[in-house]
């Protein structure tokens, strides 16, 4: 049974086919080239009759583009397949070197650029914490990170780097109490162009998201839940998260679908309040600067997690009781077959994280509700920083209907 992906791949390459001889052939030629590439990363390696058959398009078409992806060092044959009669089948795959791209996160506490390639993995990783986001602060970054991971590259695979992605935070300028930044100090986020600014640093074309929405596009693509419905949590600074169904990331009507952290979640002593006051590694912060330790420590990677003791144990319970609940009352909306949890902390903290949520889960009132598998997420601590870089696969070689971006005309 085919997924909904090749079911999408496929009605657009019938649509594609029918009208091969209009006036549009290149936009055609285009699309299709997006649709193979597409199938391909979905699905790893496939030889060219398969993806005839999953794409819809004629044996002949298939083998043009394949032909022209070779050419092109998108895609390399991989090790031919016996069958039982006939010749081998050669499955062709994603190049590595194929293309780049650079993916700027600009957090709350942090900045990280990442230099990655066509099939995911990260060549290369700058990295800057910080008290508080400034613009001035995060362009000189850029402006210095860039050339370093740019010099990981011989000077024929420079010329491979697609573009920029960013990933930041939704409204980042509103969050200046919560990380404790000095009055009117980012304001200037407000009406700040990250495109405009970017293009006085850089001269790679530019991608943006929202961060929470990235890290989860980076799960949906590069990751290995398995899962084609699932509400996505990732636990920062603040957590933030996505949507996917029918194995689309669902961007929502203004872009904002998912915003997880401002779920109303119950406390335990009455009231209630949004999940990021529960489930978000700023109260971990609070809660080890209240016995004198160092809150930044825990973004420059300067402090053991297991040095936070009793601490994290606490946080652990509180972050799993809000996530339990926005899990609950998200499966009362939509019948997702999973959540998927993950965050900017090392990985057995993530396993225990998702523990204590199912456990939290099974102890909340689920009558009338399909049951949820509570999972780790599989891309980890650079979950958003892949996403961001991401952005420009989308734009110039894939498929871009799973990812909410946006790109100078």
């Amino acid at each position: 049974m085919e997924t909904p992906e090749q079911d999408f791949l496929k009605a657009g390459g019938d649509a594609a086919e029918s009208r091969m001889r209009g006036s549009n052939q290149s936009g055609l030629r285009a699309h299709n080239k997006r649709a193979v590439l597409s199938l391909i990363r979905r699905n790893g390696r496939l030889a060219k009759a398969e993806i005839a058959r999953r794409t819809g398009l004629s044996p002949q078409t298939a083998s043009v583009i394949m032909r022209a992806l070779e050419a092109e060092e998108l895609v390399v044959r991989d090790q031919p397949q016996r069958g039982r009669v006939g010749q081998p089948s050669i499955p062709m795959r994603l190049n590595p070197d194929g293309a780049f791209s650079l993916g700027l996160k600009i957090g709350r506490r942090s900045v990280d650029l990442v230099l990655m390639d066509f099939v995911g993995r990260i060549r290369g990783h700058e990295r800057v914490a910080y008290p508080y986001p400034r613009v001035r602060e995060v362009l000189d970054f850029v402006a210095s990170a860039e050339p370093k991971l740019r010099s990981l590259l011989s000077p024929k695979l420079d010329k491979r780097i697609t573009g920029l992605g960013v990933a930041l935070p939704y409204e980042l300028w509103s969050w200046a109490d919560e990380i404790a930044a000095p009055p009117g100090a980012m304001e200037e986020w407000r009406d700040f162009d990250i495109q405009a600014m970017l293009a006085t640093v850089t001269d790679l074309p530019v991608n943006v998201a929202n961060d929470a929405t990235a890290a989860c596009a980076a799960e949906n693509v590069f990751g290995a839940t398995g899962s084609a419905d699932f509400i996505y949590f990732f636990v920062g600074a603040f957590v933030g998260g996505g949507i996917v169904m029918n194995g689309d990331l669902v961007a929502g009507r203004l872009g904002n679908a998912g915003a997880v952290g401002s779920m109303p979640v119950p406390r335990g002593e009455g009231g209630s309040a949004q999940l990021i006051n529960f489930a978000s590694l700023h109260l971990l912060e609070k809660m080890y600067e209240a016995e004198g330790g160092d809150a930044l420590a825990l973004w420059r990677g300067s402090v053991s997690w297991e040095s936070f003791g009793p601490l994290l144990e606490a946080w652990l319970d509180r972050a799993a009781w809000g996530l339990a609940h926005a899990v609950v009352s998200a499966c009362s909306v939509y019948d997702f077959e999973s959540a998927v949890i993950d965050g900017r902390f090392p990985q057995n903290v993530r396993a225990r994280l998702v523990e204590k949520t199912a456990a939290a889960i099974r102890g909340i009132n689920q009558q009338g509700l399909s049951p949820v598998t509570v999972r780790e997420g599989t891309i980890g601590l650079d979950a958003r920083e892949i996403g961001s870089a991401s952005l420009p696969f989308f734009a110039h070689y894939l498929l871009d209907h799973r990812v909410f971006l946006t790109e100078p005309e």
